[in-house]
């Protein structure tokens, strides 16, 4: 929220009271950094790959020294504990990663004949944009804005980071990381900011990532091409699973219930959709609904229980209406189904529903939160359609008595990425290249060796080794 025309009051998401305030960059401090970015780029590439690994890896040491203050900034961002130990305690493990993988991906391929015009050599230079803008949202503060960075990092371009105005706390410990290593320093910048930053930020840059909403993911495309630039958009999801007969229904569950509830619901990622097998469906919901009821919120003590706050005010009323909306239709919670106040903040335990469809805004619309909804189907054929009708193609799950029998129903899916008797995989597996489908997103995939490759453009060198230039018919043999 706007709290005066220079500054930002935050919101406390465990307490609901505003505690924190800061300034935003404004277009002349965007277009000075920028500038010192840019300046300081082609020294950051010359270094070459070696030279960038040893400065992440310098930049890896202080972060780790900067553990707890990230903790405790990121606590006070977001309510909730647990992912914030695993937030942080990851992103040591993306920046190993990528400087293990990075070599390799850097290494141009070898020249090599045409195959249209043998006597010309092929061969290639990868030239790095020279600078990234990162736009990143609140509901994984940290890794989320580096998760594009340290990759955009390795392959020799300069960056800087908008991240969200909810959740602003971690700049300062991340910055003070970023300042103890001064190379980087000179090439990595985070500006803190509201969407004014943003839309000034994509004037200033070669390429854009964001991660966030469909309709915010919109207008930063439409800027990024105003702009002529590429921009990676990775968007909302309305993830479904698939439950079919012959599944182990104790394990879908579990993975279901997983699926959809970690960080209160508040991932891309998130399960937000469950259709199970009608042979099935009883026992299934017996087994959810005991599980869910043994949910605990992380109240008063946010070491203590499963589920933290809804970090971002404004979903908690999106959460209500989707419940709302989906009782007045018919729809039955069988667990949940209220938001809770707790100490000033809005918190929701797992909401299993039935008697749902897709009329209902809680099949449809991108819910965020801790909701199940669970619909019976009789055929696969129903049960690829229901999970095909949606905007999105995120990801999905399929849980099945066999691989092959999950395999089939997988291919089936319209989205970028099919966890198969489990749930919300993209999560922790990395290195799984994949697109999005549908409004989930657009560009090279962030998972895979797209995620650093795709910031690199390919500058290709045709070399005549004939005796003569083409074409032969202008200068042919004297």
């Amino acid at each position: 929220m706007v709290d005066t025309a220079d500054r930002i009051a935050v919101r406390n998401p465990r307490t609901g009271q505003v505690d924190y305030h800061f300034t935003p960059a404004d277009p002349s401090r965007i277009a000075a950094v920028t500038a010192g970015l840019r300046q300081a780029q082609p020294a950051w590439a010359a270094l070459g790959v070696a030279g960038r690994v040893a400065v992440l890896q310098a930049w890896k040491a202080e972060l780790v020294k900067a553990r707890d203050a990230l903790q405790q900034a990121l606590l006070a961002d977001t309510g909730r504990w647990r992912e914030t130990v695993l937030e942080v305690d990851a992103v040591p493990r993306l920046i190993d990663r990528w400087c293990a993988e990075a070599p390799a991906l850097l290494e141009a391929p070898p020249a090599r004949p045409s195959r249209i015009v043998p006597s010309v050599a092929v061969d290639a230079i990868l030239t790095p944009y020279p600078l990234v803008g990162v736009i990143s949202p609140w509901n994984f503060p940290l890794l989320l804005s580096l998760i594009d960075t340290v990759p955009a990092l390795l392959a020799g371009c300069a960056a800087a980071v908008k991240p969200s105005e909810v959740t602003p706390r971690f700049i300062e410990p991340l910055a003070a990381t970023i300042a103890a290593v001064p190379d980087l320093a000179a090439v990595l910048a985070v500006l803190p900011g509201a969407g004014a930053t943003g839309a000034a930020l994509i004037g200033n840059v070669d390429a854009v990532c964001f991660t966030g909403s469909v309709a915010t993911g919109r207008k930063v495309g439409e800027a990024a091409a105003k702009a002529f630039i590429p921009a990676f958009l990775e968007l909302g999801g309305k993830d479904p699973a698939i439950v079919m007969a012959s599944a182990d229904v104790d394990r879908a569950a579990s993975a279901c219930l997983s699926g959809s509830i970690s960080n209160a619901g508040q991932a891309c990622q998130s399960l937000e959709r469950i259709y199970v097998d009608r042979r099935v469906y009883a026992a299934f919901l017996e087994a959810l609904v005991l599980k869910a009821g043994r949910i605990r919120l992380a109240w008063p003590d946010p070491a203590q229980g499963e589920i933290g706050p809804i970090i971002f005010d404004r979903q908690a009323e999106i959460i209500a209406d989707h419940v709302t909306d989906a009782v007045s239709k018919g729809a039955k919670c069988l667990t949940g189904g209220k938001i809770e106040r707790h100490g000033g903040g809005a918190w929701v335990a797992p909401t299993v529903m039935v008697n749902v469809n897709h009329d209902m805004k809680v099949m449809r619309e991108e819910s965020f939160g801790p909701l199940l909804p669970v619909m019976p189907f009789d055929t696969e054929e129903e049960a690829a359609r229901l999970a095909n009708d949606s905007d999105y193609g995120l990801s999905a799950a399929v849980f099945a008595g066999s691989e092959e029998e999950a395999r089939a129903m997988a291919a089936r899916l319209e989205a970028g990425a099919i966890s198969i008797n489990d749930a919300a995989l993209t999560a922790m597996v990395y290195d799984a290249e994949k697109n999005s489908f549908k409004l989930s997103g657009l560009g090279g995939s962030r998972m895979g060796p797209s995620g650093l490759t795709r910031f690199l453009r390919r500058k290709a060198l045709l070399i005549n080794r004939a005796d003569s230039p083409s074409p032969w018919w202008i200068a042919g043999p004297a």
